[in-house]
């Protein structure tokens, strides 16, 4: 076993949360250590082009964006590894972390920025269109579908919102459903239901979203009920079945609630553990914006900065 070293801030991962809690902690003198996980810089490196955040008025690629982040960061002291958090011990002060390669670190103060995953299908197609018409984010991505087809699959609150909020673009959302019910609120089925430009297609599964090498072309459909094969003809395909925060490894060890969000003691970014803060989609199901895992990223850095500073008074 190699030494044990030890951190004053370590920070779980690369988003702009992560990102943001970094820089934030480097210029408090905090000496912030960063394990990044398995995709260094978060969701956004799946996305193409981010014209949301403030600053950029021309956009930008969203990898390009995460490598400025890191760079702003490692500017004012970060140390940066590509590796992945394989356990955590929160019981005691000050807390362990062990990382893939078999190291072992302690830190006095902890932040967890690990985001959260999107759910697709696992259908052929959506990963090798993802970011050229495949998506899970309306509100990232609806302004690239001007007076184009759409395809949202899903029945709950989230497929309700993406596809309404994608009509304010589009010029046509097929809400392709599994069963003939939807699961979302009466609200917001009302609202979907009402909205001329959303048509739902129902008892219905996609089997493959096709392509032409450059972005989607449509959709291959299969009617549960009857067993009717057909395709459907559209430029994107967004999945609104949810996300799925990456706490794996924290079950047991901090709280989440059943979907296994952290729990935060909002307006703060303390978690149930004192010195354990978490900070954008990990602990936000709400928004999921880059900007709000910023906002977030950096009142965690304040929180740990002040927390540390009590304990050594």
């Amino acid at each position: 076993m190699s030494d044990v070293r030890h951190h004053h801030v370590y920070i779980i991962g690369s988003g702009p949360a992560g990102y943001t809690a970094a820089l934030y902690a480097a210029r408090a003198n905090l000496s912030p250590y960063m394990a990044t996980g398995t995709q260094p810089g978060g969701q956004l490196t799946t996305t193409t082009e981010v014209e949301n955040y403030p600053g950029f008025p021309d956009g930008v690629m969203g990898p390009e964006m995460m490598q400025l982040f890191e760079k702003q960061a490692v500017r004012f002291g970060l140390e940066v590894v590509y590796k992945m958090v394989e356990r955590v011990d929160f019981s005691e002060r000050p807390f362990r972390l062990y990382e893939d390669d078999g190291s072992e670190h302690t830190a006095d103060a902890v932040i967890i920025a690990t985001g959260a995953t999107a759910k697709y299908l696992g259908i052929p197609g959506e990963q090798e269109y993802l970011g050229k018409g495949v998506s899970a984010c309306a509100t990232c991505d609806g302004f690239f579908f001007r007076d184009q087809e759409l395809v949202v699959v899903g029945g709950g609150d989230t497929a309700m919102e993406e596809a309404n909020f994608l009509t304010k673009f589009a010029s046509r959302v097929y809400v392709i459903h599994r069963r003939d019910t939807l699961r979302a609120s009466k609200i917001m089925q009302e609202r979907a239901m009402k909205n001329d430009k959303i048509e739902f297609i129902w008892n219905t599964v996609v089997e493959e979203v096709l392509g032409d090498g450059n972005g989607v072309t449509g959709v291959r459909l299969h009617n549960s009920e009857t067993g009717e094969k057909s395709t459907k003809e559209v430029t994107g395909y967004f999945s609104a079945i949810g996300h799925k925060p990456n706490t794996d490894v924290f079950k047991d060890k901090l709280a989440m609630n059943d979907v296994g969000y952290l729990l935060v003691d909002s307006p703060s970014t303390f978690t149930n553990v004192e010195g354990v803060f978490a900070a954008g989609d990990v602990a936000d199901p709400t928004y999921r914006q880059a900007v709000t895992a910023a906002g977030m990223g950096c009142a965690a850095a304040i929180d740990a900065e002040r927390w540390l500073e009590a304990q050594e008074h």
